[in-house]
């Protein structure tokens, strides 16, 4: 059984967007297997994951850069996904917090700053 991924690239993503391409971002209806995974969707797209930076499942926050504890994260049909580039801004919605996937939480929390930090090493 197929499902179906509503798959949004933002900034320079927007290039493994195909024809459906815009200026600044694209909207993909991505087909995939039943028990797919982040990582089978970049797979599809042909997307290297380090070129993303904040990803949102379903608004919420599942990686970051340097962070990318999703990539086993298994997709339900009609999942919304978001990918913004490495140098996009926090999204605007986003201001006042995001909701955290527990396997991002878990990823932030191992670090010796708890996350809280301005730059990011490849």
């Amino acid at each position: 059984m197929m499902i179906t991924i509503d798959t949004w690239l933002y900034g320079e993503l927007a290039q493994y967007g195909g024809a459906e391409a815009g200026p600044g971002f694209a909207n993909l209806k991505v087909q995939l297997p039943e028990g797919a995974t982040i990582q089978s969707l970049l797979n599809k797209m042909k997307m290297p994951t380090e070129e993303r930076g904040i990803t949102f499942v379903n608004g919420n926050l599942s990686a970051m850069p340097g962070k990318q504890p999703d990539l086993d994260l298994v997709l339900k049909n009609q999942d919304r996904v978001a990918f913004f580039h490495l140098r996009a801004m926090w999204p605007y919605q986003y201001r006042h917090g995001a909701a955290v996937l527990d396997e991002l939480k878990k990823e932030i929390n191992k670090d010796k700053d708890g996350g809280l930090h301005h730059s990011y090493e490849k």
